[in-house]
């Protein structure tokens, strides 16, 4: 035998909150912490200041991590499912 039984929302749901942030708007204190950043980047000299960074082999690992958060996470090519295609010619010399 199955007892059913409802449960009652807690929290903000029994106080009627609304549906929350809808889709795809980005959240508030994220925005104003990259802001922060880019602020900080400006201030401590921006495009010099990450070359320099990326010079130094004591930075430079965090510089391309840096990079590799920033591309984006899907690189598409030309191909119909977004291949990438690349043409190789061998060419087969014979030795004197």
């Amino acid at each position: 035998m199955v007892i059913k039984t409802k449960r009652k929302p807690t929290g903000a749901a029994a106080k009627g909150a609304g549906p929350g942030r809808p889709k795809g708007v980005k959240n508030k204190v994220t925005a104003e912490l990259k802001d922060m950043i880019l602020q900080a980047l400006d201030n401590a000299g921006g495009v010099s200041y990450l070359t320099q960074r990326a010079s130094d082999p004591k930075t430079a690992s965090a510089f391309l991590t840096l990079v590799g958060k920033t591309l984006p996470m899907t690189v598409k090519g030309p191909g119909e499912g977004g291949e990438f295609f690349q043409k190789i010619v061998v060419e087969v010399v014979q030795a004197k």
